[in-house]
């Protein structure tokens, strides 16, 4: 495979997954203490793969979350955040400019705050009441980040029981580093003709609903958009009939996610509708992939890690055959805004 180093990838997941015990047991400590909530905060991308694990705690659980935008919680405030409160705040590098300042606002406010990062000697690293280390970089840590925020919401529902599936969850995404690896090969001829096909390409409408949804707003705006320099729209599938639509015509490519939960319906309300209306419709469906030894509740829950690697081959095919690194940036820290 181009660009990949498999021994890299299965130690990084397989990092994530030796957290799921001890990110259970912080949790069990704080609930047992009287937490009253809990807030998934950061920024960029780290923030957005929180929102699978918020999306189940939403409507799977009764105990209270947030999943405000950082910067807007600090210019604005929030009365449910304080003594009781739960804040995890993730950060590949642990420098996050905006991350770094929400850690101090909520810690000032008496919310304990737990902190995943990708390297320990950190502003994030050093400044959390509970720190989870797991070294990534950017083509791997979308599947870790994915581990550890649905462990954390897992193991809420698990510990209130509202769910019994934190056990399973863990024993089976023990078998995922491996398992992704073969995804990332069965789909690496796909992911090429893909990538070729759309190389010029100067505009996509990406779309998906459920757990999947996070994936298209991240794949369009960190990867596409900062890394590529590739205009997108992202649109949730829910919306993609108030609006649009309209913009659908021969030409114009539009990019569905499709994942395994219940919300699948909206996604392929989405792909039956386009396939009248564009000849550039590509999906990418978790369901087509082999997971072996992993059920279907946990394939549901993990569709979006499934999907980030599938994509991430996408993202290394299209770089090179764009003569665009995905390390390149005009802005991004490079200059002070």
């Amino acid at each position: 495979m181009l660009d990949f180093d498999i021994p890299r990838f299965i130690g990084i997941q397989a990092g994530a997954v030796a957290l799921a015990d001890r990110l259970d047991a912080t949790i069990g400590g704080l609930l047992d203490s009287g937490a009253r909530n809990i807030f998934f905060l950061g920024a960029g991308g780290a923030a957005i793969l929180m929102q699978p694990a918020v999306h189940l705690l939403r409507t799977k659980s009764t105990f209270p979350v947030y999943n405000e935008n950082a910067a807007e919680l600090i210019a604005g405030g929030s009365r449910h955040l304080g003594p009781g409160s739960i804040v995890v705040i993730p950060s590949l590098s642990g420098t996050t400019k905006e991350s770094i300042e929400t850690l101090a606002y909520c810690k000032e406010r008496g919310a304990t705050v737990l902190t995943l990062v990708g390297h320990a000697a950190t502003p994030l690293g050093e400044g959390g009441d509970h720190v989870f280390v797991n070294f990534a970089e950017d083509d791997t840590s979308s599947e870790s980040f994915y581990i550890q925020s649905l462990a954390i919401a897992l193991s809420i529902m698990a510990r209130r029981g509202e769910s019994s599936a934190f056990t399973a969850f863990v024993e089976e995404a023990k078998r995922l580093p491996e398992a992704l690896v073969a995804v990332k090969q069965g789909f690496e001829a796909e992911a090429e003709a893909f990538a070729e096909r759309i190389r010029n390409e100067p505009y996509h409408i990406i779309t998906a609903a459920g757990s999947a949804w996070p994936q298209a707003f991240y794949y369009g705006m960190c990867i596409l958009e900062e890394m590529q320099w590739i205009r997108t729209r992202p649109v949730h599938a829910s919306d993609f009939f108030h609006g649009t639509l309209e913009l659908l015509e021969p030409g114009v490519s539009l990019i569905v996610l499709k994942g395994e939960d219940e919300y699948r319906p909206l996604a392929d309300r989405v792909e039956a509708f386009a396939g009248g209306h564009t000849d550039k419709l590509t999906v990418f469906d978790t369901a087509s992939v082999d997971l072996p030894g992993i059920g279907p509740e946990v394939r549901a829950l993990i569709s979006p890690a499934v999907l980030a690697t599938m994509l991430e081959r996408v993202s290394t095919h299209l770089a090179a055959k764009r003569d665009h690194p995905l390390t390149t940036r005009r802005y991004y820290r490079r200059i002070a805004y």
